[in-house]
């Protein structure tokens, strides 16, 4: 036996999450900023291969500008101009600070401590001549490359809220 759910108000089909300007401004933040942070990264030659500009697309974190502020701002915006200043908004507002504070803060110390971590293992791998296994540097952002992000989502979600 197969129980149906059917509630009118309730809408699931993909055609309408992909209308949805608050979904639209969030990926396409997403993706704007990924695709500046690869350019950056391909201008100042940190990558020159293009396995290493897909990579920096798809998974790199840290860099100019902050992907995390750009759609987390971007998704509080659109909330905003599709919804007004409602409950969801304000839901919305403070998962964006969490998200900034945590990129420009945790994330930041802890990538700069690994970092830290890694230096002295090596130091002292070599000293001591014992094995030393790096820990992963977790990248954050700097007050620049969030700022960028955030006036980058502002502006995504306005041009897709608005025009």
């Amino acid at each position: 036996m197969k129980l149906v759910y059917v509630n009118a108000t309730l809408d699931l089909r993909l055609e309408t999450l992909f209308s949805n300007p608050v979904f639209q401004s969030a990926v396409a933040s997403l993706v704007v900023a990924q695709f500046i942070k690869s350019i950056i990264s391909v201008l100042r030659a940190k990558s020159t291969s293009f396995k290493d500009l897909v990579i920096t697309f798809l998974w790199k974190t840290g860099g100019m500008p902050s992907s995390h502020s750009a759609m987390a701002v971007s998704l509080s915006v659109a909330i905003a101009l599709t919804e007004g200043f409602s409950s969801l908004f304000i839901l919305s507002m403070f998962f964006s600070l969490v998200v900034i504070r945590d990129a420009l803060g945790v994330r930041r110390a802890a990538g700069l401590q690994a970092k830290a971590l890694n230096r002295l293992g090596g130091e002292l791998a070599v000293k001591y001549d014992i094995s030393f296994k790096s820990v992963k540097e977790v990248h954050g952002h700097t007050a620049p490359e969030v700022g960028f992000g955030a006036v980058l989502g502002f502006f995504i979600a306005l041009a897709f809220c608005t025009l």
